[in-house]
């Protein structure tokens, strides 16, 4: 038997809450009757029997008028309950010694044989009013049982048709009122701290939070009495999903009530377990719409760049070489002209590179790219990378530093290069001119980590690993050229080798943009005999 105590009360699971025996004095169809009524019909009963055997005394023996006044019993404790029909058992014995047992009209008794007769006729009616009561009880109860079961399940059908979680609150709140006649709330576990917050309601009761979050923690029914009586939700229960506790029900019962039955808890703990699904399949919902949408926004996304990159490749190759054309021409053009052909030139590069990215994410995205992977040396692909860079590294000397028993590494050289030209870039763009850049790679363990660093601004703190996202580029006041393309693309490469990429600040100043990849198992190179 588990218990916690606590500052509030006592924190009990259900076992362990005071059995109250369920009481119920009308059927379904029946008009409520107050004590009063009751005992009232109960006499009226007793003095019919007695009038109605009177006019028979002369054709039938006492036995037999003892048989009706069982009968009246009887009658009593089915429609009228125990108390009255115990009032009808001492009722009926008092009117059949008075007026049927001589000598009549007193309570002497003339034959010590009578003496016997109203003791079996006593014990008779109070037996028979026990067992008929009892009877009368068990059926009320499995009435009851089972019109909060159909209850229950027609909740449970309205709470699989709701779409959001106050729908779930309101409908849960309105079936305790309705059930139990006590007011409920429903606090929810928003972050990952479990802080729980209450869902807006008309008729909240006030709620202790220490129980709240004691019965959200141990997973158990948290009862008080000490803070019922300030006014404070007395029961609260943990809203328990397949995953994950999804919040807390409180509930407060009227103080005139008394404390809740055996049968009031199970209700409650069901009612828990059905809100806690609809809860539990609502954040489902919520997570497959918003992947969904996620989804259809990348594919949009990527249709229109490829669609775009496509239809203005043709034309910036035939601007490219145009300009180039133009240095061609014979006479040769006059040096303003030749000016604005090589300015033509450049631009025309540049742009065509920007649809390079553009057709290269789209791909990226979409899952069209087939890695090439084979096993090389890492220095083949950095002094690639730089030498392809060329002139756009004239202002930044870059220095390498490459371990010479660095193993060889399976990666698709051409993405692998693209990569370190997008780092060596955005180095050169960021830094201050005549500034070096340094590119160095070490072994950790399963994978060999490269990385390009400069010695510009550095990267903002804020949202730093949303720099590697499409079209997220750094601080808008930046007057550099360019489309946030970059570091997506290089994630979206380093990802599909199985490695990791990620931007910091250098404590000396500066920026670094580290990224692995995977070690492997290299082919043994036998080396050549001469």
């Amino acid at each position: 038997m588990d218990s916690v105590f606590t500052p509030c009360g006592l924190v009990l699971n259900h076992h362990m809450i005071g059995k109250k025996t369920m009481s119920f004095d009308t059927l379904p169809n029946e008009r409520p009757l107050t004590g009063v009524h009751r005992y009232a019909l109960t006499i009226g009963a007793c003095i019919g029997t007695t009038l109605i055997a009177t006019p028979l005394l002369g054709y039938l023996d006492l036995a037999n008028i003892v048989m009706l006044f069982l009968l009246t019993v009887l009658v009593v404790a089915v429609k009228l309950g125990r108390n009255a029909a115990v009032l009808a058992s001492v009722l009926s014995v008092l009117c059949f010694d008075i007026f049927f047992v001589p000598p009549r009209f007193s309570l002497a008794v003339s034959n010590i044989q009578y003496l016997v007769t109203f003791v079996v006729m006593l014990a008779t009616g109070l037996t028979t009013t026990h067992f008929t009561t009892t009877l009368r009880e068990r059926a009320l109860e499995a009435l009851q049982r089972e019109r909060r079961t159909r209850a229950l399940y027609h909740l449970a059908r309205q709470l699989a048709g709701v779409l959001t979680r106050d729908q779930a609150a309101d409908l849960a709140r309105q079936f305790i009122h309705t059930e139990l006649n006590a007011e409920a709330a429903i606090l929810v576990s928003e972050a990952a701290d479990r802080h729980l917050v209450a869902l807006a309601g008309a008729n909240n009761p006030p709620v202790e939070p220490h129980l709240a979050q004691v019965a959200l923690n141990s997973s158990k029914l948290v009862r008080s009495d000490t803070v019922s009586d300030l006014g404070f939700a007395s029961l609260y229960l943990p809203l328990t999903g397949s995953t994950r506790h999804r919040g807390v029900l409180a509930v407060a019962f009227p103080t005139e009530s008394g404390e809740p039955s055996d049968d009031s808890i199970n209700l409650l703990e069901a009612l828990a377990s059905l809100v806690a699904v609809a809860f539990e399949r609502l954040h489902y919902v919520e997570i497959a719409q918003a992947t969904e949408v996620r989804m259809l926004t990348e594919r949009l996304r990527s249709s229109i760049l490829s669609a775009l990159s496509h239809d203005l490749r043709t034309p910036l190759t035939a601007m490219v070489g145009l300009a180039d054309s133009l240095f061609l021409v014979k006479p040769t053009l006059p040096p303003a002209a030749l000016e604005t052909a090589q300015a033509l030139h450049e631009q025309a590069e540049r742009l065509a590179g920007l649809v390079g990215n553009l057709l290269d994410m789209a791909r990226l995205n979409g899952g069209d790219v087939q890695l090439r992977r084979e096993w090389q040396p890492l220095e083949e692909v950095v002094g690639a990378s730089i030498k392809l860079l060329g002139h756009s590294l004239t202002a930044h000397p870059v220095r390498t530093k490459l371990p010479p028993d660095l193993p060889l590494l399976e990666f698709d050289a051409v993405l692998i290069e693209r990569v370190l030209c997008n780092l060596l870039e955005n180095a050169a763009k960021y830094g201050p001119a005549g500034s070096d850049i340094e590119l160095t790679a070490e072994r950790q363990g399963d994978t060999v980590q490269i990385a390009v660093k400069d010695h510009g601004p550095g990267f903002p703190n804020a949202h730093r690993d949303e720099l590697f996202e499409m079209f997220v580029r750094g601080p808008q006041e930046s007057g550099k050229p360019g489309t946030g393309l970059g570091l997506a693309i290089c994630k979206a490469i380093v990802e599909a080798h199985g490695g990791t990429i990620a931007a910091d600040n250098r404590p000396e100043g500066g920026a670094v943009v580290r990224f692995t990849l995977p070690v492997g198992n290299p082919p043994s190179i036998e080396e050549e005999t001469v």
